[in-house]
């Protein structure tokens, strides 16, 4: 009588070969680790311009929004010196025409940044929602007056520095 060896009628197991296997796999570690390196140097530049926007926005704010008609064109060329883009003729076409207003009224307004939220970010472009308040003086208010303003600030590099390029008030 004949027996069956049943090792005979099992199908064969394939072998993996190490090295095929190897390789791929060291494919797929090394394109993980790239994606979270790149990943994180895009994070680490966000980070980075979104400091060095913080950073730049009361200076920035302040000279923009102050003003004192006594020394109305020193006021503007310092607040010329933080914008960029459109929104410098935008705030050069706005401080021409206040002018005659703001020496007429003997207009003093000092800009005080109180606090600064980011409201986007990347590498190249920051939002940034600024507290502001605005200490006013002129001939037709007894006092100082105090405005509280809430103003949307958008940064972005320009050489070394970071200005605005577009402000609008909330």
């Amino acid at each position: 009588m004949r027996t069956l060896d049943p090792a005979r009628w099992r199908p064969a197991l394939r072998r993996v070969r190490p090295i095929p296997a190897l390789v791929t796999a060291i494919l797929l570690a090394a394109a993980v680790a790239g994606l979270g390196w790149h990943g994180d140097r895009g994070a680490e530049r966000r980070d980075a311009a979104v400091r060095q926007a913080l950073a730049t926005a009361p200076a920035a704010a302040k000279a923009i929004f102050s003003y004192d008609h006594r020394t109305f064109d020193d006021s503007v060329a310092n607040g010329r010196s933080f914008v960029t883009g459109p929104f410098a003729r935008e705030y050069a076409q706005t401080t021409a025409t206040l002018k005659q207003t703001a020496v007429k009224q003997q207009a003093v307004v000092l800009a005080e940044v109180s606090a600064t939220g980011v409201v986007s970010a990347t590498a190249d472009r920051v939002e940034l929602l600024v507290y502001l308040n605005q200490y006013r003086r002129n001939v037709n208010t007894a006092g100082e007056k105090v405005d509280q303003n809430r103003v949307l600030l958008t940064l972005v590099p320009d050489g070394d520095a970071w200005k605005v390029s577009a402000a609008s008030a909330i």
